[in-house]
């Protein structure tokens, strides 16, 4: 199921694959089996994902080699295809070439500068190395070849808070730039994209790393993602963060307002920890 699980993972792939037509070209040769190779895949991995335990996951295997032979048939006789490099790569990273998978992204980004995807990627790679220095210039390539991707701009948000004590040992960030620039990253992601969870929270969450918080902005986002809460759980669990920023405003009486509504039984150890705040004279 292991195998499984990893194959499952390049479902993405055919989301992103470079090297799309532009208005009124026609399809090459190598366009026209790159896209082959890549609808192929999707196929194999709707059949994976409707299988289940069923699934004759040998048969599956042998058939991705395939594909796989047929990415290297491309590129012996297309030595200079930078989107065939491009896609092979991203293929060979989800399934665990690493080494494999950055030696053909980094030929990708030589035959072609110009693609967000290949520099999102070699970003990555290098970040999962513990090079974060060397890897945000790849993470703002890739932003500013697709200001509109909001995971461009999650990704350099969660880089330069991962790695933060790198970027000021470098001495190039100070701490304040450094927090705006997480912040503002994170802002992006959320703007772009109101209806990923996963990037609305985190940018609500970064407003406590603000060296100079704006509560008020928090408030908002956090009220936000309780509108858009669809259980009654994480709701209030929504309420809980705003109850903490009340209390960091010097609001214990809204604080306490807040706190008085949240009862799920799951949450109340975090509950009872802002409760421990909230000063003896404060309202009851």
């Amino acid at each position: 199921m292991a195998r499984m699980k990893r194959l499952l993972l390049l479902l993405c792939l055919a989301l992103a694959v470079p090297g799309a037509l532009r208005a009124g070209e026609s399809e090459s040769l190598p366009d026209r089996t790159l896209r082959q190779l890549v609808e192929r895949q999707k196929e194999l991995l709707a059949e994976a994902a409707k299988g289940g335990e069923r699934l004759d996951q040998d048969n599956l295997q042998l058939q991705m080699q395939q594909v796989s032979q047929g990415y290297e048939a491309l590129l012996r006789e297309n030595p200079d295809y930078a989107p065939g490099y491009a896609a092979y790569g991203y293929l060979l990273g989800k399934i665990g070439l690493r080494k494999e998978s950055i030696a053909h992204l980094l030929k990708a980004n030589t035959l072609d500068p110009d693609v967000p995807l290949v520099k999102n990627q070699i970003g990555n790679f290098l970040a999962e190395e513990g090079r974060p220095l060397e890897a945000i210039p790849y993470f703002m390539a890739a932003i500013r070849l697709a200001p509109k991707e909001p995971l461009y701009h999650y990704q350099l948000g969660t880089l330069l808070h991962e790695a933060r004590d790198d970027f000021l040992k470098s001495g190039e960030w100070t701490a304040d730039g450094l927090t705006h620039a997480e912040h503002e990253a994170f802002r992006q992601a959320a703007e772009l994209a109101p209806d990923r969870i996963e990037f609305t929270y985190r940018y609500a969450e970064s407003f406590y790393d603000l060296t100079t918080p704006d509560w008020d902005g928090a408030l908002k986002a956090w009220g936000a993602l309780e509108e858009k809460a669809p259980s009654e759980v994480e709701r209030q669990t929504m309420r809980l963060q705003a109850a903490n920023v009340l209390l960091k405003q010097g609001k214990p009486d809204h604080a306490r307002l807040l706190l008085n509504t949240v009862t799920e039984v799951s949450l109340q150890a975090q509950k009872q920890k802002l409760v421990a705040q909230l000063p003896a004279n404060a309202e009851k």
